[in-house]
C-alpha cells in the first residue's frame, strides 16, 4: 500500500515539482509538503506543514529582514497558495530549491523572534509527518543574541545561498550597556480605523496622534528614557501589532492614548484604564469592547487561532507585571488630578486586549470624550495638549525612577 501511495503521489505532484525546480525531475522517493496551516497573531503564531514522510530539517535564522528559514531535503511542494498567506507574525512564505539535493522554506516575519518549538512529530490517524513550528515575538536584544549564537556555533552562514545569508557573516555585536528606561507611546486607531468621532467630524485617530507626538516631545526631556511609538502616521496596525512592537523594544512602560465618545455627553475628563477580567463598571466594560473590536474595520477576526493561543492571550498578563501597571495608573491620576479635568473614580479597569502583554506594565489614557464639546476643543488645542502631556510625562519620570531604583536593588 505504500509503494502505491508513494506512486501515486508522485505522479500527482509531477507537473508542481518541475516548477517548483526548476526543471528538475522527482523520484518516487522524494519528500512532499503536502499542506501548509498557520494560525495566531502578532504576538505568537503556529505554523504546520504536513508531509508524506519523516523530513531532515535544520533551521537558520537570518537578518535585515527578520526570516526563519527552514532546510529540507529535495521536496515536491504542493501547498494551496491560498494557504500561504500573511497570517500572524508572518509577512511572507517562499519556498524552492537551493541545490540539487535540498529544498528551503523561508519565513518572512513581522520583526524579531524565537522559535519556541520546531517539531517533527508522526500523525496519529492518517499516514505522514507534521512539522509544528511555534514563532513568538521578541525584542531586538533577543534575536542579535541568538543570532550572535547561532554564528559562532555553527557554519550556516557559509551554507546560505548568496541573497539568504545573514548581513555580516562575522557574529552580531550586541551592545553591553544598560538598558534605557523605555517607554512605548501607543496612538489608538488610525487607518480604515477612525475610532470614535465629535460631532463636528473630529476623528479620534487624529488627536490621539497629536496628543501622542506631544508625548513623546516631553518625554524626550526626561534623561535616561528611550520613547518609540506604535505609529506616527495615520497608519492601521491591529491590536497585537502594537503588543508586539512593545515587546520588540522591551518596552519598560506601555501607554496607549484614545478619546471615546459616549452617550451621556455631559461626561467630561480624563480617565487611566487598568487590564483586568472584569470590568470596573458598565461603562468601561463597554469602552473595552468597542475597542477590542477595532480590528473588525479592516475585516480582521480571530477566528483561525488555536484554542491554546486563544487561551494564552486571555490569560498573558503576570501579576508582577499587573502591579506596575496599578503603581503606574495612580500615580498618573496623583499627576493629573487638580490640574487636569478628571471623571469620577478616574481609575478603572476592564479588559482591553492592547493592554495584555505578559511583561510591560501598561495602562490607556482617555485623555478625554469627543462626545463632550468642551473636551473635543481642548483636544485640538495644541496649549492644552502640551500642558496634560507635561503632567503625564511627570508622572513618567517619577514612575521610571521607582522602578529603575527597585531593579537595582
Amino acid at each position: 500500500m505504500n509503494v502505491i501511495y508513494r506512486t501515486l503521489l508522485a505522479a500527482a505532484f509531477g507537473v508542481l515539482a518541475v516548477v517548483q525546480a526548476g526543471q528538475r525531475s522527482y523520484a518516487a522517493d522524494d519528500l512532499a509538503a503536502l499542506t501548509y496551516q498557520a494560525a495566531g497573531d502578532e504576538l505568537r503564531t503556529r505554523v504546520v506543514i504536513n508531509f508524506d514522510k519523516e523530513p531532515d530539517i535544520s533551521t537558520l535564522l537570518l537578518d535585515q529582514p527578520h526570516r526563519l528559514a527552514i532546510d529540507l531535503p529535495k521536496t515536491v511542494f504542493a501547498f494551496d497558495k491560498k494557504s500561504l498567506e500573511p497570517r500572524g507574525i508572518i509577512d511572507d512564505v517562499r519556498y524552492g530549491m537551493i541545490d540539487d539535493a535540498r529544498s528551503r522554506l523561508i519565513f518572512t516575519l513581522k520583526g524579531p523572534f524565537k522559535v519556541e518549538r520546531a517539531d517533527v512529530l508522526k500523525n496519529d490517524n492518517s499516514p505522514g509527518y507534521r512539522l509544528v513550528a511555534d514563532l513568538v515575538a521578541s525584542s531586538d536584544r533577543e534575536f542579535a543574541e541568538a543570532v550572535k549564537a547561532q554564528n559562532a556555533t555553527t557554519a550556516s552562514t557559509q551554507l546560505a545561498p548568496k541573497g539568504d545569508r545573514l548581513a555580516s557573516a562575522a557574529p552580531a555585536e550586541v551592545s553591553k550597556a544598560p538598558k534605557p528606561f523605555t517607554v512605548v507611546v501607543d496612538a489608538g486607531h488610525g487607518g480604515i480605523d477612525s475610532g470614535a468621532e465629535s460631532t463636528d467630524g473630529t476623528m479620534e485617530k487624529d488627536v490621539t496622534l497629536m496628543f501622542a507626538r506631544e508625548l513623546r516631545d516631553q518625554l524626550r526631556k526626561i534623561p535616561g528614557l528611550r520613547i518609540e511609538m506604535t505609529r506616527d502616521s495615520d497608519e492601521f496596525l491591529r491590536l497585537p501589532e502594537r503588543v508586539r512592537i512593545a515587546r520588540q523594544y522591551e518596552a519598560d512602560l506601555f501607554i496607549s492614548v484614545h478619546a471615546d465618545t459616549i452617550n451621556q455627553r455631559s461626561i467630561r475628563g480624563a480617565t487611566v484604564y487598568t487590564v483586568s477580567d472584569k470590568a470596573s463598571d458598565a461603562a468601561s466594560r463597554a469602552m473595552a469592547d468597542r475597542e477590542n473590536k477595532a480590528d473588525n474595520v479592516a475585516g480582521v477576526t480571530f477566528d483561525n487561532e488555536t484554542p491554546e493561543i486563544a487561551d494564552i492571550l486571555m490569560d498573558l498578563t503576570r501579576r508582577e507585571t499587573h502591579t506596575f501597571s496599578l503603581s503606574f495608573a495612580k500615580g498618573v491620576v496623583k499627576a493629573l488630578k487638580g490640574d487636569v479635568n478628571m471623571i469620577n473614580n478616574p481609575h478603572r479597569f476592564a479588559g482591553f486586549q492592547v493592554l495584555r502583554a505578559p511583561d510591560v506594565p501598561s495602562v490607556l489614557v482617555e485623555i478625554g470624550y469627543l462626545s463632550n464639546e468642551e473636551d473635543a476643543k481642548l483636544m485640538l488645542d495644541p496649549a492644552w495638549r502640551t500642558h496634560v502631556a507635561e503632567r503625564l510625562a511627570s508622572a513618567v519620570g517619577e514612575f521610571s525612577g521607582k522602578k529603575t531604583a527597585g531593579a537595582s536593588n
